[in-house]
């Protein structure tokens, strides 16, 4: 198996990596059959895919073996984000039959941490996540880790995030503080509710705990944005604001 340096996983301060131990636990509280979850959220840049990754992490810190997966076929920032470097086999590759599943699976410099990546921006994402060598692969994962953590593109933009959750135990949603109106994610959540998937629960992200609304805090918050944005290259709504 080929393996990748993930640079600057585990960087975070103190309180926030406590906060990632308490989101484990009650991922572990959701039940023993709750082994494979996507991650979405409403909007780009409400720390998604930060979550995603530092939720793999604490997982794997407990000894379980963990595979995070990549499914933003889109435009994903992982690899770049942690520096992991070109010419990375993925997703994408395995779904349109181009690699074998062993061929695209790293393990990390995280003991008990292993990554498939999204690779190359295939022409028909939604089309390839609905296919049956995804709903094939989920179904097999379960019965090799501990846990698969699904990295999804906003659901409030493309609808990838809904067929992959269909196939998962369940998915969680992240919500960026006082930034997602009450509205539209309650729009968003009617569409995970339509893809029949079980909801775990929201995740509030980037609050501000300078101001000591929710005790002694870390003052920054983390995940950092895209870019471009999803409703530019793909015709999404605009991001709504209270």
């Amino acid at each position: 198996m080929k393996s990748v340096e993930l640079k600057g996983l585990g960087d975070a301060d103190f309180q926030v990596r406590e906060a990632y131990k308490t989101l484990r636990t009650n991922l572990q509280f959701c039940g023993q059959d709750v082994k494979v979850i996507a991650i979405t959220s409403c909007t780009e840049n409400e720390g998604k895919t930060s979550t995603a990754i530092n939720l793999a992490h604490s997982l794997a810190e407990l000894g379980k073996d963990v595979l995070f997966i990549d499914a933003d076929l889109r435009k994903s920032v992982l690899t770049s984000r942690h520096m992991v470097g070109k010419n990375i086999k993925g997703l994408a590759h395995y779904l349109t039959g181009q690699c074998g599943f062993d061929e695209v699976v790293y393990s990390t410099n995280i003991e008990h941490l292993y990554c498939v990546f999204a690779g190359v921006y295939p022409p028909n994402p939604a089309e390839l996540l609905s296919s049956r060598y995804f709903v094939h692969l989920t179904s097999s994962l379960k019965k090799i880790y501990d846990y698969v953590i699904i990295d999804t593109p906003p659901l409030g933009s493309v609808i990838d995030a809904a067929i992959v959750a269909r196939e998962c135990d369940g998915v969680a949603m992240v919500i960026e503080s006082n930034w997602v109106s009450h509205k539209y994610a309650k729009n968003v959540l009617e569409q995970l509710q339509k893809a029949d998937c079980r909801i775990l629960g929201v995740i509030l992200n980037k609050v501000d705990m300078s101001g000591g609304r929710y005790g002694s805090g870390y003052g920054k918050y983390y995940g950092k944005g895209y870019g471009k944005s999803y409703g530019h290259a793909y015709g999404a709504p605009p991001r709504q604001t209270k």
